[in-house]
Parts: structure tokens; sequence; C-alpha cells
């Protein structure tokens, strides 16, 4: 029998994930991993078998020719063998609850309360993973999901808990150096955006009848911890989301430059997959977290 190197599964898996969604970062999402880990793994692929997958561009990422061939014949034997091994999985009632949360949400606000759940049930073993932040998506592999959305998706069991509040925030000194007059700010007002809400401070600007200074710089980032973090270095004023951002005022290191909040178009909404909410473990945690966060914004 012809030995050699044996292509690895993990990888192709990557490389179907990632070719189905034609888009790196939502492959990382699905996967619990980073973009730029999906993409090595992908590369790793392409150098291994001699040959180009994705045509890559700064605004896309689309399959070759040979790239959709090989996902046509590998995609069909990966789902098979995941049929095959969820035929052996053990079914009934597990004490392993996976859930997903956002970034931001899950550091600053849920794993910091989780202790309580924890302690209540010791027996129920708690994988918490963070994808993304953008709205509109879900993981589709957990039992339980906390994700922001204008509408949560049709196909699944979901239910509100509060919608995104977002609350003018700078550093100490930022706030010193703040000169508004006559409701317009006439001191230099650098803005944090994050890429997901680039039309935010407009909207808080007209919300609380205050003017901002015209062209001024803008700092976008893709990560609300990068936004805040880039706030508290004094980089600029951010919008910043509460309750989750009450620590960083509390510890002073951000303040309130305006008493005016943004209520966003998105809230954050608990979604429970249908074929999971017979198990103990899920309907516990489902309970917990409707009770603790439900109405919390």
């Amino acid at each position: 029998m012809a030995g050699g190197p044996k292509t690895s599964l993990r990888a192709l898996r990557t490389f179907c994930i990632a070719a189905r969604h034609e888009s790196f970062r939502t492959a990382s999402e699905e996967l619990f991993i980073t973009a730029s880990a999906v993409s090595h793994q992908v590369k790793s692929l392409e150098e291994e078998l001699g040959v180009r997958l994705f045509d890559r561009t700064s605004r896309e990422l689309k399959l070759t020719p040979t790239g959709l061939a090989l996902y046509e014949e590998v995609s069909p034997l990966i789902e098979k063998i995941d049929e095959i091994a969820a035929s052996y999985r053990a079914t009934g009632p597990t004490n392993s609850v996976r859930v997903s949360v956002q970034p931001f949400f899950g550091s600053e606000y849920f794993v910091p309360r989780l202790s309580q759940f924890t302690a209540e049930h010791p027996d129920i073993d708690i994988q918490v993973g963070t994808s993304d932040e953008s709205a509109d998506t879900y993981p589709a592999d957990v039992d339980l999901s906390i994700r922001l959305f204008k509408k949560p998706p049709p196909d699944v069991t979901s239910h509100l808990l509060f919608p995104l509040r977002l609350a003018p925030a700078g550093s100490p000194d930022f706030r010193k150096r703040l000169v508004v007059r006559k409701n317009c700010v006439e001191s230099e007002f650098p803005l944090i955006v994050h890429e997901t809400l680039p039309k935010a401070w407009k909207r808080w600007s007209k919300t609380a009848g205050i003017t901002l200074p015209k062209d001024g710089k803008v700092t976008r980032l893709d990560s609300m911890i990068a936004v805040v973090r880039a706030c508290e270095q004094g980089i600029g004023a951010a919008l910043v989301p509460v309750p989750m951002a009450d620590l960083w005022f509390k510890q002073g290191s951000i303040v309130r430059l305006f008493d005016t909040e943004l209520t966003a178009d998105v809230s954050y909404f608990l979604l429970v997959r249908d074929d999971r909410e017979s198990d103990p473990g899920v309907r516990q945690l489902k309970a917990w977290i409707l009770e603790r966060f439900t109405n919390a914004g």
C-alpha cells in the first residue's frame, strides 16, 4: 500500500466551512478559533496540495475552480463522518452545556456572573465560547448562545434579554479637556467607532441634541474590547455598552462624557437549540440566564 503524508481532516473541515461561507471570519466564529487561524490552516492545505483554493482580495474571498471542485467532493464526506460520529455519541441528558457569547459581553458581563450558576450547579460542565461581534449570525453547533440581532432568526427559539444601550465615554483627561457651549462641542473630539455600528455617533448626536465637530479624526476598530481600551488610553471618545462597561466606569478608567445614552437598533437575545431544550443542564442554564439577564440593560 502506498505511503506518504496524510491530509489533515481538521484542515479539510476548516476549508469546507470557509468555502461554504466564503469568509474566514464567519468560519472562525463557527469553529471558535481566530480568523487568522482559519487562514493559516487553509494556506497550509493549499501548500500541501500545491493548488490555490481561494482568490483573496482585500474585500472578498472567492473559491477558485479547483477550490470549488474540492469543496463539492469533500463536503459530503465531512458531513457523512459527522453523521457516523453522531450515531455513536451517547444520547440522552448530558452534564455538559455549550454556550456562545460575544467577546465583550462574555468577558465583562457573563463570565463574571457565571460563578453564581456553577456554585448552584457544580455537576454541570459549562463550555463558554466567544465569537465575533457582528450581528445577524449565530453558531449552530452550541446549545445556547447570546447574540445581538435586529430581529432574531425565525428558525431557532429566541428570548429577548435587553436592547443594546451605548453611553458616550472618554478617559478622565479627555473629559477635562472637553469644552461644550450652547450644545456644541468646541474642543477637539476625535471619535472611536466600532465597525459594526458605523452610524452610532451620528444617531447619538441627533438624540442628544449635541453638535459634534465636523471632519474630526476617526479611529475604527472591529472589537468592543479594543474600543474601550482605546477610550481608556485617551485616543478619543467612544460609545460603550452599558451595563457591560459598568466596571470600567466604577474603576474610573473611563468616565461618562454626557448623560444621554443611545438605544441601538439591536438587542441581546438568548437562542436555544430546539433539539437540546429537553436536556436538564440546558434547561437550568436557560432559566438562570433569563432570570439574571432579562431587562438587565
